[in-house]
């Protein structure tokens, strides 16, 4: 008798135990790790280190691809490999690292821009607004708030950067511009003096206003390329999510969704960045009679594809490595109770 009333006890037990197992599924994976998710202590100095090592290794694309964009036609450079070699031939490594420590203070405004594109996402998400939606207000909200820290430092930045143009060049005599702040580049500086002389020139010849040159340009050029950015990243990176099989990283993907987001808003937004680029060095003249000077000295398609390569190959190396970074951080900072629930 015992031994059926054991034997009962025990398929009842095991009928409970299939029915809990069958009824409770297991947690479902989470795709993209919420700003509460994090502790914010360990997230912001590993955001700010990894921002400072896709910088030190990827500045001179940037450095590249801004004096493509400035010089007139193709009187410099002939395209990417040309420009590297002629800096490295005339300047040395250093020559493709001239302003980087002045375009270091962007870390800053990075802070203040993550901090906005999070913060921003997470109130929306107290609202039913589609992810892809929510992703692209918080890029413009984020970019307003880090141009507005960053274009004094960007203008500064961009005046030591072009200056390699006129060693570059020195046998060419179609580029008048090139120096605009009339700097006496035949006197022996240090990278300290440079700058503080770039700064001082600046205020001199335009006044405080003359740190924000290219602000609005700089917004027109940024705001919809970060919007779009974040809003291509979040799309592509669903549309991985559902055709890639189960064991392929999650981190692997959401890098080639950046990569992919990174070129799709590069072709949409080039000439906004040229024109905010000649307008920061320039200083002269609007948005729209730059638009006009370009368009009378390379046509449609030099306005279109001026520095195109250059901007491809900086975009595609940037959105991979600042994705690789951002997304392995956020796992990294994940509070203990979602670790198991986020895959890499």
């Amino acid at each position: 008798m015992f031994i059926d009333l054991w034997n009962s006890l025990k398929s009842i037990i095991g009928r409970d135990m299939t029915a809990t197992m069958v009824d409770t599924p297991p947690p479902e994976l989470i795709t993209t790790i919420e700003w509460g998710m994090m502790d914010k202590s360990k997230f912001f100095p590993l955001y700010s280190l990894s921002g400072f090592t896709v910088r030190c290794a990827l500045y001179p694309l940037t450095l590249i691809k801004t004096q493509i964009q400035v010089q007139r036609k193709r009187d410099a450079y002939k395209g990417v490999y040309d420009a590297i070699s002629k800096i490295y031939a005339n300047e040395g490594v250093s020559g493709l690292y001239r302003g980087f420590w002045m375009s270091n203070f962007q870390i800053i405004s990075g802070v203040f821009y993550i901090t906005t594109y999070e913060g921003v996402r997470h109130e929306l998400g107290k609202h039913e607004i589609n992810p892809r939606l929510k992703s692209f207000i918080a890029g413009g909200c984020a970019s307003l708030v880090g141009q507005t820290v960053i274009v004094p430092f960007d203008v500064l930045s961009q005046h030591l950067m072009v200056l390699g143009l006129v060693k570059g060049s020195a046998e060419n005599t179609r580029n008048p511009k090139l120096n605009p702040l009339g700097l006496d580049l035949e006197q022996p500086m240090s990278r300290v003096a440079l700058a503080k002389e770039v700064a001082a020139r600046v205020y001199r010849l335009h006044g405080v206003l003359g740190y924000y040159r290219g602000y609005t340009a700089s917004l027109a050029a940024y705001v919809p390329n970060s919007a779009l950015w974040w809003a291509l990243y979040t799309a592509y990176q669903d549309e991985l999510f559902k055709i890639s099989p189960s064991w392929v990283s999650h981190l692997f993907l959401q890098c080639v969704a950046g990569t992919l987001g990174g070129f799709t808003t590069t072709i949409l937004t080039n000439p906004l960045d040229i024109v905010r680029a000649r307008l920061q060095v320039e200083g002269v003249g609007t948005m729209k009679q730059v638009f006009k000077e370009l368009w009378r000295e390379e046509g449609f398609v030099g306005l279109y594809a001026k520095g195109l390569s250059a901007r491809l190959v900086q975009s595609a190396c940037f959105s991979f490595s600042i994705i690789l970074g951002y997304e392995s951080i956020k796992r990294v900072s994940l509070s203990d109770e979602y670790r198991t629930r986020v895959r890499w």
